[in-house]
């Protein structure tokens, strides 16, 4: 969220990006273990946005609960029982992926329900256009949950805000009535949805490559390869540097987007239990040799000069176009950015990404290690009039044509595992799934970003990276900055918390 567009800031991002996803009082923990997860997920499909959200959520309740609409009868055409005629209220995320994917998807709705009334929208505002309405009880039937305004996934399940999509999940898939929806996704997508238990409250419907972005022409202009160690990165951006290009720029104004290199780059020198251990929110969890000796990689970049003049300043579309252009080798961030920047984007820039460069030979995980995760999460509110409805239109979208439309039109996998067939892979979308296949089960996927908005965002993300990386912070002031945030979070009971099984 980017995801992806706009705000990231609009940025979707997702989440960031406004792209966006993510999201999480109590002591709940997720029912699915991280291992499985990334083994599960190595096998991947790709991309999406990221999404990530600037503003926490507070779904209370209250206010007049607008009326069900009555149910429908199930047919084989007709699963889930949708009201023919009942109105459908669906409002996404404008952002990198754009609206007109879900517009077909909609003229699919329309098709099957002639006489239902489909009212759709597209906005970045997703928090300050909808959590009045979900507060009123009067929520849309289906959201796209992205950009900066992303309405916080861990208080909207917390605060039971959310309906439980197995009913979706279980349906006959669009296509073949003999398979399930669960059984056409890509692998990880169901159990990202999970909190505290079997319910599945979000449907990712992107699948993003995080990663380190940069032109494969700019990279051979320097006769270098992608840089594996530190030192080897350092080399490079000496030698960008003295031909008048930063080695690296990211979204200033919405740091959080950093994490999308530098955590996989922790995962990769500390192992995965290091990031356990941050998304758990244990005491000290910060204070790890690998986090320390990550963040003082980082701040190298931005002491050697190597972080484009200006760059603090810089919103996500800023920054992405000025290393379209050009101006600076590398960029942090996800898939989306293929399509986000697809205006300014030469067309000789061979897009490419790669997993993050590491410290050296005495890293935990081996060179390749990515993060790679579901994006773009949708989410069917607990007091929609039609929640019927807004699970068959994410049945329609989870069909072949709606995934291969998708696909075609944005330069994204979705979580449909397949949908590729006579479709051209892009120069980006080719070099996310190589990078997967180089990753094999070294697959990352931080929950922090989907547990703890508000903390991933402003906090780790704006208080701490941001002022570190803009050079009013050092690594060893950040990290006592974030630990501190981080112990906020965990003793906050107001705020549910979830932990790896």
């Amino acid at each position: 969220m980017g995801s992806n567009s706009a705000e990231y800031d609009g940025i979707r991002e997702h989440g960031i990006r406004e792209h966006g996803t993510r999201d999480r009082t109590g002591h709940g923990t997720t029912g699915v273990g991280r291992r499985d997860l990334i083994k599960r997920s190595a096998a991947l499909g790709l991309i999406s946005v990221p999404t990530m959200s600037f503003l926490s959520a507070c779904a209370s309740g209250g206010g007049d609960d607008q009326e069900k609409a009555k149910a429908g009868k199930k047919t084989a055409k007709n699963p889930l029982g949708v009201n023919d005629t009942a109105k459908l209220e669906f409002v996404l995320f404008d952002g990198g992926f754009g609206k007109e994917y879900a517009e077909d998807a909609v003229k699919v709705y329309e098709k099957a329900f002639p006489g239902a009334k489909v009212k759709f929208s597209a906005t970045q505002k997703i928090q300050s256009t909808l959590q009045p309405r979900f507060n009123q009880g009067t929520p849309p039937d289906l959201i796209d949950n992205s950009g900066a305004e992303q309405m916080d996934m861990g208080t909207l399940v917390g605060k039971k805000q959310l309906t439980d999509l197995t009913p979706l999940l279980d349906a006959p898939s669009y296509d073949d009535p003999g398979t399930k929806v669960r059984d056409t996704l890509r692998p990880g997508i169901v159990e990202m949805g999970q909190f505290d238990g079997e319910q599945v409250w979000i449907l990712y419907y992107a699948y993003t490559v995080y990663g380190v972005w940069y032109s494969q022409k700019a990279l051979d202009s320097l006769d270098e390869q992608y840089p594996e160690t530190w030192d080897q990165m350092l080399a490079v951006c000496a030698k960008a540097k003295k031909k008048g290009m930063a080695g690296w720029t990211y979204a200033g104004k919405y740091p959080y987007y950093l994490p999308f290199s530098l955590y996989p780059m922790i995962g990769k020198v500390g192992g995965r239990e290091v990031l356990d251990a941050i998304d758990n929110l244990e005491p000290n969890a910060w204070k790890h040799p690998a986090v320390k000796a990550c963040f003082e990689a980082y701040y190298e970049l931005q002491q050697k000069g190597y972080v484009l003049k200006g760059t603090p300043g810089l919103d996500h579309i800023q920054s992405q176009t000025a290393w379209a252009k050009g101006d600076a080798l590398f960029i942090p961030n996800g898939s989306w950015v293929e399509n986000e920047s697809a205006n300014v984007m030469p067309d000789d820039f061979d897009l490419a990404v790669s997993a993050p460069t590491g410290l050296d030979s005495s890293d935990k995980l081996p060179f390749g290690t990515i993060w790679a995760s579901g994006g773009e999460p949708f989410v069917v509110p607990a007091k929609a009039a039609n929640t019927a409805g807004g699970m068959e239109q994410l049945r329609i979208m989870l069909s072949e044509a709606s995934s291969k439309n998708f696909t075609g039109k944005v330069k994204s996998l979705t979580a449909y595992n397949g949908g590729t067939d006579g479709i051209e892979l892009t120069p980006g979308l080719k070099s996310g799934v190589a990078a997967l296949d180089v990753a094999g089960e070294n697959v990352v996927n931080p929950r922090l970003q989907d547990w703890y908005v508000q903390l991933q965002k402003e906090k780790i993300g704006v208080s701490g990276l941001g002022e570190m990386m803009a050079g009013r912070a050092t690594p060893a002031e950040t990290i006592k900055k974030i630990q501190a945030f981080a112990d906020e979070t965990a003793k906050d009971s107001s705020i549910k918390h979830y932990k790896h099984q």
